[in-house]
């Protein structure tokens, strides 16, 4: 498998608590916010990879962390995948925010998506401005 771009996902008990400790003890960068402005998901600089704190989790163990690995084609994968013998939590679709996802699992029941994001997403748009 071809990995784009990865991150992990944490969905915290106390998402506020969770920001702010990310944010202003570790002094993790803020690569991206999205959502609502009162409880923003935040994507930090993580290294080479990224931490997204969103969502909420319901406090049972293991339910606070997830893998997002970002493919070419998540059709192909799900091939491929299935082929191996990988259990498919959820098949491919397209999200309401307009990305493509399937999901899995590690043999610990770490959950893991499978993302592809369209040629015409946002996140495919260069947002940045030339001052000329």
């Amino acid at each position: 498998m071809e990995v784009l771009s990865s991150r992990m996902l944490l969905r915290p008990a106390d998402p506020d608590a969770s920001r702010s400790f990310y944010r202003d003890v570790l002094g993790l960068a803020v690569y991206r916010e999205f959502g609502p402005a009162d409880d923003p998901g935040v994507v930090f600089f993580l290294g080479q990879g990224f931490l997204e704190v969103s969502g909420r989790s319901d406090g049972s163990r293991g339910a606070h962390l997830q893998i997002w690995l970002q493919v070419r084609d998540v059709e192909a994968e799900h091939r491929r995948l299935v082929a191996a013998g990988v259990p498919v939590r959820r098949p491919p679709r397209t999200e309401p925010w307009g990305l493509i996802e399937m999901w899995i699992e590690d043999p610990d029941g770490t959950p893991i998506v499978l993302v592809q994001i369209p040629e015409d997403h946002p996140l495919r748009r260069d947002h940045r401005t030339i001052d000329i």
